[in-house]
Parts: C-alpha cells; structure tokens; sequence
C-alpha cells in the first residue's frame, strides 16, 4: 500500500465526505464540501504524478484510481442535480455511462485483465473535476454576494445556469465519446469477457 493507492483511498472516503456536507446546505457546510472536493482533485493529480514518477504503478492503482475518480464524479454530480443545479437527464448519461464502462472493467480485471485508461478518458474526467469545481464555486460565490453586500451582475445572470447547461452538456458528450472509444479499442477484449 504505497502513498499512490493511499491518497486513492483517500479520494473515495472523502467522497461520502462531500455529499453529506453539501446536502446539508447551509453556507458553511457549502463552502467546507467545496474545499473537500478540491483536496480530492488533488489527491487525483498527485497520485498518479507519483505513482509513474517513482515507478509506484501497481495493479491495484491501475484499476483503483479510475475507480475512485468515477465515485467522486459521480456523487457530486448526484449532489447537483439533487439541489437543481444541472439537469438530470445529462447526469443520467454520464453516471450510465461510467457504470458500463465500470461493470466491463470489472469483469475484464476478474479474469486478470486491466484496461487501461485512455488519454481521452482522463480528459474526460478532468473535464468532469473542472467543471464540479466550477459549478460548486458559482453557487458558492452567489450564495456569499448578498450577506457580503457584493453586486457582482454576471451571478445574477441569466446566462449563469445557461453556461453550467453548456458546460455540462459538452463534458456528457465528450463521457459518451470516451465510452465509445473504450467499447471500439476493446472491443476484442469485452467478448472474451462476457463469453
């Protein structure tokens, strides 16, 4: 159990974390799950960082970290949409498509395969962490403007929750994209799994 897999496991328990302190929605609990998703942005940056920098890749940091980036992604898009701050029909999407690629995952290292991510799944999924953060703080920052006495006109916008929409929806894009691309470059590899 190296310090990669460590802050691995670390992103999953904060995830739980997050939730529980976003849902309970006051102001400071906002601000403190806003603070604890970031740490776990930069658990994801830092174990992979010094997983291939010290050669600490393992087996179970190859399929862990894929693993806890989609748990955190995917409760705090739950979290979102439980307050209405995006649509749910495009956190369907992405949160279906994560189970499948999981599920396939999951069976392909049960009989001893790992697939490994692609590039443009950790696009995807910093894409996802980015725009987390940016939804989290827009809310955050509208919610302290007016105890602040802060006018700042573009939270007050229209064009607010019409940029998360686009941002949103261009990260389910791009989450379907990657699935597709995990289904055609394995494609060879999943039949053997689901014989």
């Amino acid at each position: 159990m190296n310090l990669p897999n460590k802050l691995t496991i670390a992103r999953i328990i904060l995830s739980p974390i997050f939730m529980i302190l976003f849902l309970i929605g006051n102001f400071y609990t906002k601000g403190l799950a806003l603070l604890v998703f970031f740490i776990a942005v930069l658990t994801d940056l830092m174990d992979g960082y010094l997983a291939r920098k010290n050669g600490w890749v393992t087996g179970f940091g190859k399929f862990m970290d894929p693993l806890a980036d989609k748990i955190l992604t995917t409760t705090a898009f739950i979290c979102l949409v439980a307050l209405d701050y995006v649509k749910a029909w495009m956190v369907l999407t992405i949160v279906g498509r994560e189970f499948l690629i999981t599920g396939l995952r999951t069976l392909a290292a049960y009989k001893g395969w790992v697939i490994m991510p692609t590039i443009l799944a950790q696009w995807k999924t910093a894409s996802q962490m980015g725009v987390i953060l940016g939804i989290l703080g827009f809310y955050e920052l509208r919610t302290l403007s007016a105890p602040m006495g802060w006018s700042i006109p573009a939270l007050d916008s229209p064009w607010g929750p019409r940029i998360i929409d686009y941002s949103v929806f261009l990260v389910m894009l791009l989450t379907v994209l990657t699935g597709l691309d995990y289904l055609i470059k394995n494609a060879a590899l999943l039949k053997g799994v689901l014989r």
